[in-house]
């Protein structure tokens, strides 16, 4: 498909949009009693390791170009971007199948007292942090990733690197977040 001369920003721009209303949906409606056929606890922790193997990916992305090698430089974020469809895909079966866990919900009851806060302490508010800007730039990441590789495949190396100096770091971080804030939590998985 020649891309050279499409314009995609629509198409980019519903999907950017759609993805995190449709996570969002997933955390209000009621969970299906659906037997999944494995156990779903091992879910979080397989995001994890995409998560690292993206962050991965990332590091040597960037290797790549800053030493000339385009086709490695391609092939590392097409890979990264494949574990991050994976990731979602993942991620959107797993909070249609369960319920979220709560950080610092020692006795799994689903609500968070006094005593579990008071045993968490001042972590929490580091935990929160990491979380909230996890979120957030998951959710900004997404056109970006999208139009960087949209640039990338229009050959526009100007508008790419421009994009990538930007979308890069936002999605590193975004990677090794989610590891951090997977260790943090899973303690707490029932």
């Amino acid at each position: 498909m020649n891309l050279k001369n499409k314009n995609l920003n629509t198409i980019i721009t519903i999907i950017s949009i759609a993805i995190p209303v449709v996570v969002a949906v997933l955390f209000v409606i009621p969970k299906p009693d659906i037997e999944a056929g494995f156990d779903v606890k091992v879910m979080p922790f397989f995001h994890a390791v995409l998560n690292s193997a993206t962050a991965v990916l990332l590091v040597a992305s960037l290797y790549f170009i800053k030493n000339g090698k385009k086709q490695a430089h391609k092939w590392a974020n097409l890979t990264a971007v494949g574990l991050s469809v994976i990731f979602l895909l993942s991620y959107v079966t797993y909070h249609f199948l369960t319920d979220s866990t709560k950080f610092g919900d020692m006795n799994h009851d689903g609500l968070i007292d006094a005593a579990e806060i008071a045993t968490v302490g001042g972590i929490r508010y580091f935990y929160y942090f990491l979380l909230l800007t996890h979120i957030v730039f998951a959710i900004a990441i997404v056109p970006m990733v999208l139009f960087t590789l949209l640039r990338a495949f229009q050959n526009d190396d100007p508008r790419h690197r421009r994009i990538a100096r930007i979308t890069w770091p936002i999605w590193f971080y975004v990677a090794i977040t989610g590891v951090i804030v997977y260790m943090m939590i899973q303690p707490y998985y029932a």
